[in-house]
C-alpha cells in the first residue's frame, strides 16, 4: 500500500512538471471554422492567417460555431441548432475530450464562450418553458455541467465576454421554438430581443430592448471591441422587403445606435445577416448576408462599401481589417473595403469564422 502511495505521489510530481500545451503545439491557428467537405462529411478546421488549413478534425454533423479556449489548444463545436450536443476537442491530435450533452427538456443554440481557463458557458432553450438559459461547465472537472441561469429573453444565441473579464453580454433573438416543430417560430408576432449584460454570477446589470417597430428584429450574433463597444447583427423577421436596421452598436450605459447606410445596400442584405465583427484595429465593423450575398463594411476611414460574393457568411478580425468564409470554399482579406483572396478549399464554409 505505502510504495502504491508513494507511486502515485511521484505521478502527480510528474505531472505537475509536464509543461501545458499551447496553442502553438497545434500549429498555431489564427481561426477556426466548420465545413462541409465534397463527400458530404463535415470538419473542424483550423487555418493561418493566410486562411491555409493548419488541421483538421472530423465531425459527426454539421456544425455551427466553435468556441476556442483562450490559452490551450482546446475547441468547443457545437451542433446546429437545435443540437443537444458539443465536442470538446484537443486540437493537438483530434482527440474528444469530452461530450457535452444539454440535459433532458432543453438544447443548444450553437454558441458558447469561455469566462476563463476554467469555465464554459453555453446558451441553452429550456423547451418548455421557452426561458434561454446560460449553462456552465468546469474544464477543471473534466467539463462537468456546474450550473446555469437565465440568460435574460427567449431565444439566447451568441454571447461574448466583456473586456472586464466578469460580464457576459447575450443576444436574445426573441424567437421561441421546440423541437417538435422543427426550426418553426413560434412568436412572431409577440417577439421581444434584447441585449442582456450579465454578471458570471447571473444577475443582471443591464438590458437593452429594441423599440417596438423593431421588435421582429431578431439579435442574433456580436462582436466586442476592445474598450466594451458590442457590435451586434440582426436578422428581420417581419413583412418581407422592409428597410430595417440590422446593424446595432452599443456601449453599457448609452442608447444604442443603428448605423445608416444608403438604401440599396440595406435591400442587399435580404433582411439577413449571418455574422458580424470588428476589425482588427477596431476603425469598421462588418457584416455578412449569405442570402443577399454581400459583406457591408462601416468604418471612420472609408465610410460604407459593399461586395457582393455568393454565399458569404463567416468573419472575423484581422490585422487592420477582417478576413471573410464563403459556402463556395473562399477566404478573403478585406482591407477598407477591398477584398482579396487568400485561399480557395474544395469544401463549404459554415456559418462563422472564430478567432483564436
Amino acid at each position: 500500500m505505502r510504495k502504491d502511495r508513494r507511486g502515485f505521489l511521484a505521478g502527480l510530481m510528474a505531472a505537475s512538471l509536464t509543461p501545458s500545451l499551447s496553442w502553438a503545439d497545434a500549429g498555431n491557428p489564427s481561426f477556426l471554422a466548420a465545413a462541409r467537405e465534397p463527400d458530404g462529411t463535415y470538419a473542424l478546421f483550423g487555418l493561418s492567417e493566410c486562411g491555409q488549413d493548419i488541421f483538421r478534425i472530423a465531425l459527426p454533423a454539421r456544425g455551427h460555431a466553435a468556441a476556442a479556449h483562450p490559452r490551450f489548444p482546446e475547441a468547443v463545436a457545437f451542433a446546429r441548432r437545435p443540437g443537444t450536443y458539443a465536442l470538446v476537442i484537443d486540437c493537438t491530435n483530434g482527440r474528444l475530450i469530452q461530450k457535452l450533452d444539454a440535459p433532458n427538456g432543453r438544447h443548444f443554440y450553437g454558441h458558447g464562450v469561455f469566462l476563463n481557463d476554467d469555465t464554459l458557458c453555453c446558451t441553452e432553450n429550456d423547451i418548455e418553458s421557452g426561458e434561454g438559459r446560460i449553462s456552465l461547465w468546469s474544464r477543471r472537472e473534466n467539463y462537468r455541467r456546474i450550473g446555469d441561469f437565465p440568460s435574460g429573453g427567449i431565444g439566447p444565441h451568441d454571447l461574448k465576454l466583456l473586456p472586464d473579464g466578469e460580464t457576459l453580454v447575450v443576444a436574445n433573438g426573441g424567437i421561441r421554438t421546440h423541437p417538435d416543430h422543427g426550426r418553426d417560430k413560434l412568436n412572431l408576432d409577440t417577439m421581444r430581443p434584447n441585449l442582456s449584460y450579465l454578471k458570471t454570477d447571473g444577475s443582471q446589470i443591464d438590458r437593452k430592448e429594441l423599440e417596438p417597430a423593431l421588435h421582429q428584429c431578431s439579435i442574433r450574433h456580436l462582436d466586442v471591441r476592445e474598450d466594451g463597444l458590442v457590435a451586434f447583427a440582426m436578422q428581420w423577421q417581419g413583412i418581407e422587403g422592409e428597410a430595417v436596421p440590422l446593424l446595432g452598436l452599443h456601449a453599457l450605459g448609452n442608447p444604442a445606435v443603428f448605423p445608416e447606410f444608403p438604401i440599396a445596400d440595406q435591400n442587399r442584405l435580404s433582411g439577413y445577416v449571418g455574422s458580424v465583427s470588428f476589425a482588427g484595429n477596431g476603425s469598421s465593423v462588418a457584416i455578412t448576408s449569405p442570402r443577399g450575398g454581400v459583406l457591408l463594411t462601416h468604418g471612420l476611414t472609408h465610410g460604407t462599401k459593399i461586395w457582393n460574393r455568393s454565399d458569404i457568411c463567416g468573419v472575423a478580425p484581422s490585422g487592420e481589417g477582417f478576413v471573410s468564409t464563403d459556402g463556395l470554399g473562399g477566404i478573403f482579406s478585406v482591407v477598407d473595403g477591398k477584398p482579396r483572396k487568400l485561399a480557395l478549399a474544395n469544401r463549404a464554409w459554415d456559418n462563422h469564422l472564430v478567432a483564436i
